[in-house]
């Protein structure tokens, strides 16, 4: 249906003056009933090519000129103003840009609801494909052709990196708990393929994802911290064994300088101990043997000092005094240990003094001691390194880090208790805080395979969705549940290859994520492993799924990488600008639409539709736990 005709043209506007015998802004066309003249209605006009043009109403007014007689008699005042947006060409194909504009008083019609279907190229309703796979979901309702619905492409979707940006109660939980509520809706072939983790910084989504009509999705609750299952949520555990050095020098606060090579000889020594009290005789043997080696070598250093024999002597007594204190407070070290401590205490008989003198008592004590070391299984110990994800105690890294400290001392380094002091600090916080239960305790876990086949259930209940409320963790603990699980589950899907790759594919969604992917932060880590997964991870058919109230403040590299964007309302100025400088085809028509959006609606942007827009996003059901306080109820009642 033709409403006007085009008056003015330039390269981003066209003006459109509107036909005499319309009235209103509204008409019926086969029933349908289209609104074409409010602001953000669809429009279209053809170009000499034959080719379709898609713009958008951005302006109406009353044309303040009145003439006697006008071209093509076009007996009207009032007049539109058009964004050009997109083009569908001959082949019924839709592509976002203009090359060839419309010549002066083309015909202006209505965008029809046949038109959209092409401009999204989805069928409505959506339907499996001849292989019963569902192609698309629904997302919500047009806002610019009023109460179309929106359908988007799974696969288009799915298979990127995505955003859900906005402020606080514009609708980021609920958007997200619809796309995966529509997602394991779905009958005749259900989504049991789908792996989606939910890193619940709010504890708002268990509430989504219950009562489950589909009975062939399986949901999984975990939460860090409790002892055993409370209001649906399991006991989730992330055993400090898993965390690789980046890592533990992230939570311990470590520096590259200092801390970092001295934790590193802690986890060599933890483990160590540990083979030494749950080993076989044989292996037990030759750990407690290294023992030997290494302490009769902290002597030899002792003796080395240039300090009169009073000094040596009582350093080398500390010393021993400090390592016996260190054997005897395992049962399980000192029971391997016996012969051992039969040595110590001949070296700790040895450190005397008479006029000020041992007379070389100790040294010969430490040459018999040493005479005992078998070099080669020793030599082999100390080739041997931890390997990340390798099982140890946690008890043991107080008494290993206790070893290198007099190590250190017997060399002659006394600022190394000052430089790791931060360190050996926050080490014990993760040894006595109960926020780090979680980390101490293994529940049977004793590799990275055993974690993941935890955390999604075996092949009978693979969970496809895994939510872990992570809602009572302090910011510096819930960096590192999310890295380091994010690290484990991306490095198995690294080893796979050829289609391997492509089969099960993994989604996070990371709520709150300015928390934990920040933008201008010193991180520790050598790498953030969100950066390296929104770089990396399509290739693995690993992808993220954004959700952040301060864009401004997360990572420029994973925002970058996302090709889906749902933005919510957003009225804070840096955040607007950032946003801007990041999404290609933004204009401020953009910009006053997400400042003036209401709760639940969004501009839709990217890689799963053909231009942006402007959507009312479905309502979820059940909803997250995510609404306001209803203060006048709270307040005013009855006793």
């Amino acid at each position: 249906m033709k409403i006007g005709k085009i008056t003015s043209i330039n390269y981003s506007q066209l003006k459109v003056k509107i036909s005499s015998e319309i009235r209103g802004s509204s008409a019926n066309l086969h029933g349908n009933v289209y609104y074409f003249g409010n602001i953000g209605s669809y429009l279209k006009v053809s170009n000499a090519i034959e080719e379709i043009i898609i713009c958008e109403v951005i302006s109406i007014f009353d044309s303040d000129i009145h003439q006697e007689k006008l071209s093509f008699d076009i007996e009207s005042n009032r007049e539109l103003l058009l964004k050009p947006i997109g083009t569908i060409n001959k082949d019924d194909e839709f592509a976002l840009g203009v090359g060839v504009f419309p010549s002066l008083y083309s015909d202006v019609s209505i965008v029809t609801f046949q038109d959209m279907k092409l401009i999204l190229r989805t069928n409505s309703p959506e339907q499996a494909n001849e292989n019963k796979v569902h192609q698309s979901f629904s997302l919500g309702v047009s806002k610019n052709l009023i109460n179309y619905p929106i359908d988007v492409s799974i696969d288009s979707f799915f298979n990127m990196h995505s955003a859900v940006l906005g402020n606080s109660g514009s609708g980021k939980s609920n958007t997200i708990a619809h796309i995966i509520q529509e997602i394991h809706k779905k009958e005749n072939h259900s989504a049991t393929g789908s792996r989606v983790l939910i890193f619940d910084v709010n504890g708002e989504y268990k509430q989504a994802f219950t009562n489950y009509n589909n009975q062939k999705i399986l949901i999984k609750y975990y939460k860090p911290n409790i002892d055993t299952i409370i209001d649906g949520y399991s006991p989730f555990y992330l055993p400090h064994f898993l965390l690789s050095l980046d890592e533990w020098s992230a939570f311990l606060l470590a520096t590259d300088a200092t801390q970092r090579p001295f934790w590193d000889k802690v986890l060599q020594e933890s483990y160590r101990f540990y083979k030494i009290g749950n080993s076989s005789t044989e292996e037990q043997t030759k750990f407690v043997n290294y023992l030997r080696y290494r302490i009769c070598n902290l002597i030899f250093s002792t003796l080395r000092q240039a300090d009169s024999d009073t000094a040596r002597i009582t350093t080398a007594a500390s010393i021993l005094g400090s390592i016996t204190s260190i054997i005897n407070s395992n049962a399980d070290i000192k029971a391997a240990s016996i012969e051992l401590l039969a040595d110590i205490g001949a070296l700790q008989s040895a450190c005397t003094i008479a006029y000020g003198e041992n007379k070389d008592k100790l040294e010969t004590a430490t040459n018999t001691a040493f005479s005992k070391v078998d070099h080669a299984q020793a030599q082999e110990v100390i080739n041997s390194k931890i390997k990340n994800g390798e099982f140890f105690d946690h008890k043991f890294l107080k008494i290993a880090a206790e070893l290198i400290l007099l190590e250190e001392d017997a060399r002659g380094n006394r600022q190394i208790r000052g430089y790791t002091a931060t360190m050996l600090t926050r080490l014990e916080y993760f040894l006595d805080n109960p926020d780090c239960e979680f980390m101490r305790e293994a529940n049977g876990i004793d590799s990275v395979k055993k974690y993941i086949a935890e955390l999604w259930g075996n092949n009978e209940n693979k969970s496809q969705l895994v939510i872990i409320d992570t809602s009572e963790l302090s910011p510096d603990i819930l960096e590192t549940l999310t890295s380091v699980t994010s690290r484990l589950l991306f490095d198995e899907r690294k080893k796979l290859i050829g289609n391997a790759r492509r089969k099960n594919p993994i989604h996070l969604i990371l709520d709150e994520a300015h928390r934990y992917i920040k933008k201008h932060y010193d991180y520790l880590l050598k790498e953030n492993i969100f950066e390296k997964i929104a770089r990396e991870g399509r290739k693995y058919s690993f992808y993220l799924f954004v959700s952040s109230q301060r864009p401004s403040e997360l990572s420029e590299t994973v925002l970058s990488q996302c090709a889906n964007f749902v933005i919510h309302r957003i009225q804070n100025e840096k955040d607007m600008q950032y946003i801007k400088a990041i999404l290609p085809y933004f204009s401020d028509d953009f910009t006053n639409k997400i400042k003036q959006s209401i709760p639940g609606e969004a501009l839709v942007f990217g890689n799963c539709v053909s231009m942006p827009l402007h959507l009312k996003i479905h309502e979820s059901s059940p909803s997250p736990n995510s609404d306001n306080c209803k203060i006048p109820e709270e307040w005013f009642q009855e006793k």
